[in-house]
């Protein structure tokens, strides 16, 4: 019987699994863009056994298996009980992380297949070069989008470490505000405070004199013991 994990746990889990993802897919871009269909007059020891096309179509299987684990692990997030405004930030947050891996990982593959179709379509004509452009132009927005994930993931932990100086904020500031009752009490009766100064001198003056009856008594014992 499998344990059930913990909120934290499974937002461990989807950070993991997003930044593997985000990875594969900065790799599989860059591979899409630099996959060139060898011509047909090429001699077959100058090709490779494992093509560029090979490596693509492994790669894809790979990062859709990975989305479908983050998919679930998103859902089991989304099945815990909130138990605040952070927390479902951070649940919607994951969400739209997993919506933006999936729409790049659908475009990259759309992009294949657009320029495996061209290709098939100019096969033996030279003259076409608009493609390794548009890839490269492509591949630079690709970072910039993740550049701009990642910004969004500080500017999440910057806001939740904005909630809780909030907190300890507000905790300070009962607390100031209890200590200011209490000084207003000992103002306001100062009696009390006279009061428990009488009783304090009080006891030290019994206990001055307790030891004063104490040492005549034993000085008298000794008189009468000795003389």
């Amino acid at each position: 019987m499998a344990t059930a994990l913990s909120y934290t746990d499974l937002r461990k889990q989807a950070r993991q699994l997003e930044n593997e993802i985000d990875l594969k897919l900065v790799a599989f871009s860059k591979l899409e863009a630099g996959i060139k269909t060898p011509h047909a007059g090429s001699h077959s020891d100058t090709v490779p056994l494992l093509s560029g096309e090979d490596t693509f179509e492994v790669m894809s299987v790979e990062i859709e298996d990975l989305l479908n684990k983050l998919t679930l692990v998103n859902e089991r997030l989304s099945e815990q009980p909130v138990s605040g405004a952070a927390m479902l930030h951070t649940i919607q947050r994951h969400r739209e992380i997993l919506a933006d891996l999936a729409r790049d990982f659908r475009k990259t593959n759309s992009q294949h297949e657009t320029r495996r179709e061209r290709e098939d379509l100019l096969r033996g004509d030279g003259t076409f070069r608009a493609d390794g452009i548009n890839n490269r132009r492509d591949m630079y927005l690709k970072e910039t989008q993740h550049i701009h994930n990642s910004d969004h993931l500080v500017n999440e932990q910057i806001a939740i470490a904005v909630e809780t100086r909030e907190h300890l904020t507000s905790q300070r500031q009962t607390l100031k505000r209890l200590q200011t009752r209490f000084n207003d009490i000992s103002n306001k009766y100062p009696i009390i405070n006279s009061v428990i100064n009488r009783i304090n001198l009080r006891k030290r003056r019994d206990s001055v004199i307790i030891g004063l009856v104490v040492a005549f008594c034993t000085l008298l014992m000794l008189l009468y013991m000795f003389g």
